[in-house]
């Protein structure tokens, strides 16, 4: 854990420190301070607009390339447009052939004021099965404190954060620095519409500050930043063994189970712990930040009772999910049970959800899977693997000082808490995209979840007041920095 103290060290000394720069550190903090003060009644008071925001954007099934959702995605994508433009900003679609539009809302920045481009997505993955949900996913429900329904946390949770960040920021006179807010609609699929537009159009996300609200705090209440994604790409591997399936009581025992040979294979990728092995990869990393409790790492990612976590004593999660590669099995195809017959299997598939951390080419580190699954196949069977939807690590610095002052504004939001620094061991494709075309900014990943949050399950949910914490933050950013 690292504390804010040498963050605000860092964001506003250069050089040797003087007696002035000092004073100038403190009195920009005491505004912060004060500015958050003046915040919190104004987004408290919000917190029945954000409701209905959050319970309207919710209620649609905004899964990207669905052709029957098709009017869910573009009921939410109006909804957005509509939404921004309603705090003010100009806002414009791009990629609208694509079905799939992208947003940009904008306010120009007074004289030389930075600027500043905030990110959500409007999107979301399935809910998936219906009956795993205690409340329609799809209707936004209170329940202990937390509000459920797909998207509540990723990422419309954060979509709603800045709507309210701006309505504040709005209330208490507004903000010399420009602002845009780039709104996608494909993340969860890839964001193919983003990627080409970043490529056609680079300067219209040219920015000086880049906050990235598709995160969250390792806990509810407790500030974070975060500051490493893994990059990864998906591996495709059929194994092919017979010219058909054959009968099980003549041939089995002796012709080969393409089945049974694939799960050997697969097998390969990890040691006795369940630590990921990779041949010519390194697979050893440990995380330099904050450790990952193992407990709360368990019940984090509800393991159930009984069930190791990966790896020994000598390992914390944190190493496993932010500094190392990772291999999940994230689909397998043979023969179901319900159409299993008595032959032995001529064919069998996997996909393979691989995830490295910076410091590591995520192409290369494919090429070595693949070769690692055709040196480690059995019995001679036929193997082909490909990989695709590549896609590099990301570092960002926390030394900088609009990251600086950020981290001041979160901790302030927080009630002066010490910030926790983090990893992620998921990964955000256009961090590394915007870097490439503005590498002069700052760039830092925040936002609205929380371990409680199940994003992507069942019973997604969000805590109301990481939505006024973070929205507090934003605001108390945007009013401070530059001045």
């Amino acid at each position: 854990m690292q504390g804010s103290t040498l963050l605000a060290n860092a964001a506003y000394t250069t050089g040797h420190q003087t007696a002035s720069s000092n004073w100038r550190t403190k009195l920009i903090f005491m505004t912060i301070d004060s500015t958050i003060t003046a915040l919190r009644p104004i987004v408290d008071a919000q917190r029945d607009q954000i409701f209905a925001d959050l319970q309207a954007i919710t209620s649609f099934n905004s899964v990207h390339s669905v052709p029957e959702l098709a009017a869910d995605h573009s009921g939410a994508a109006q909804w957005v447009k509509t939404a921004f433009e309603n705090v003010g900003l100009s806002v414009t679609a791009y990629q609208e052939e694509s079905g799939s539009p992208v947003f940009i809302g904008t306010k120009p920045a007074v004289g030389d004021a930075p600027t500043i481009l905030l990110y959500c997505h409007y999107d979301v993955v399935p809910a998936g099965d219906p009956e795993k949900w205690l409340s329609d996913p799809f209707t936004l429900t209170e329940r202990d404190g937390r509000w459920y329904a797909r998207g509540a946390a990723d990422c419309k949770g954060n979509l709603v954060m800045h709507l309210a960040a701006l309505r504040a920021v709005t209330e208490l006179g507004g903000t010399d620095l420009g602002i845009k807010v780039l709104i996608e609609g494909s993340e969860e699929q890839g964001g193919a519409e983003l990627s080409a537009l970043i490529q056609q159009s680079p300067e219209l996300f040219d920015a000086d500050v880049i906050l990235i609200a598709d995160s969250g705090n390792v806990a509810v209440g407790e500030p974070t930043l975060t500051t490493t994604l893994r990059g990864g790409a998906q591996i495709d591997i059929q194994v092919d063994t017979l010219e058909t399936p054959v009968h099980s009581g003549s041939f089995g025992g002796a012709a080969p189970d393409a089945t049974a040979a694939l799960i050997r294979l697969i097998d390969s990728f990890r040691d006795e712990s369940g630590r990921t092995i990779i041949d010519g990869v390194d697979c050893t990393g440990r995380w330099e930040g904050a450790s990952y409790d193992p407990e709360t790492f368990r019940s984090d990612a509800g393991i159930l009772d009984g069930v190791s976590i990966m790896g020994d004593a000598t390992d914390n999660p944190a190493d496993m999910v932010w500094a190392r590669p990772a291999i999940s099995v994230t689909g397998f195809s043979s023969t179901p049970v319900a159409e299993a017959v008595n032959a032995v299997p001529a064919t069998a598939s996997a996909r393979l959800n691989l995830r490295v951390p910076p410091g590591m080419d995520a192409a290369d580190v494919a090429e070595k899977v693949i070769a690692h699954a055709l040196a480690h196949a059995p019995w001679n069977v036929k193997v082909s693997a490909k990989a695709h939807d590549i896609n590099d690590p990301f570092s960002g610095a926390i030394d900088g000082p609009a990251v600086g002052v950020f981290a001041e504004c979160l901790k302030g939001a927080y009630g002066n808490k010490e910030l926790t620094i983090v990893g992620s061991g998921g990964s955000i494709p256009l961090c590394s995209e915007l870097m490439e075309v503005a590498p002069q900014a700052e760039l830092t990943l925040f936002g609205v979840e929380d371990p409680k949050a199940t994003i992507h399950s069942p019973n997604e949910s969000v805590d109301p007041l990481e939505i006024r914490d973070i929205a507090i933050t934003e605001a108390a950013f945007l009013l401070n920095y530059g001045k």
